[in-house]
């Protein structure tokens, strides 16, 4: 349940280093050996990472994806979109494919590291993430059945000053409940791109939104529902773990909690019916 604690296997990528300058040679030698040993020459699945501005925290997340337990042949790609701190520099130190996407956002990134992906299955992480062990086997699970197009799954916060574990446990609860209400009928807004999966085939043939506008991951599971259905991937020992700086952004605690009460109130009439078909390239987020 981790209501007053993360769980353990968080702490081992929890590196203190702020800066590329700071890291520790030693510590790159142990995540490549990880990383050679779980990757493969003949992906199943390819799992497409976005950079800007992650020097740090691109480090923790391979490391956490060094550590997956799976029988799945499963390749990682890095795509760095213009950043201008050090990412680049460790992402060359590191046993990963990487490419670079020089417009801006995170669909246009998204999309080069899907064109640049050999496996039949997309898996979508974020640089800021830490990932269980058991992940790529529990996402690729439901993404495996049949007439499943798309999987996303959950996700919890790290606790910093400020926001304390309890707190954030109340505030995923209540996350989830609300997903399980979009998903009835709106599935695509719980589809975000830090646990998230695709049919390669299908996410070729519709592609990203190329210009940056959040929502790029819910647009594309939009997209793929056309061709079959979406999935919650809902084990507990699936979720992963990120901090609460999106939350941070709002000010306090309380101000997030108000923020994201208020929004979904505002919307709650319409979450129980389908959305008219619209063109997801050029709608916008109003």
């Amino acid at each position: 349940m981790h209501v007053f604690n993360f769980p353990s296997w968080v702490n081992q990528f929890r590196y203190p280093y702020k800066r590329f300058e700071e890291i520790p040679s030693a510590v790159f030698e142990a995540i490549n050996r990880d990383l050679i040993r779980v990757q493969s020459n003949d992906p199943l699945v390819s799992i497409i990472i976005t950079a800007w501005n992650e020097e740090t925290n691109i480090l923790h997340c391979l490391a956490s994806l060094s550590k997956t337990k799976t029988s799945i042949p499963f390749e990682i790609i890095v795509v760095n979109n213009n950043s201008t701190d050090k990412t680049q520099e460790v992402l060359d130190r590191l046993h990963v494919k990487s490419t670079f996407q020089d417009i801006q956002g995170w669909g246009p990134a998204r999309q080069a590291g899907l064109e640049n992906a050999k496996g039949k299955y997309v898996l979508l992480a974020d640089a800021d993430c830490l990932y269980p062990a058991c992940w790529v086997d529990e996402m690729m699970k439901e993404l495996q059945r049949p007439g499943i197009v798309c999987v996303y799954g959950r996700y919890s916060f790290i606790p910093e000053p400020g926001f304390p574990r309890w707190k954030l446990f109340l505030m995923e609860r209540l996350k989830d409940t609300i997903a399980e209400v979009r998903h009835l009928k709106r599935p695509y807004l719980n589809a975000y791109g830090m646990s998230m999966g695709y049919v390669k085939e299908y996410g070729l043939k519709v592609g990203y939104v190329m210009h940056k506008i959040r929502g790029e991951d819910g647009r594309m599971c939009y997209d793929l529902m056309q061709f079959g259905k979406v999935k919650q991937v809902k084990a507990s020992r699936a979720r992963i773990w990120t901090s609460p700086r999106t939350l941070q952004q709002d000010g306090s605690f309380g101000e997030a909690l108000r923020t994201r009460t208020y929004k979904e109130l505002k919307r709650a009439t319409t979450m129980l019916k389908p959305l008219p078909l619209h063109d997801t390239k050029t709608s916008t987020n109003e």
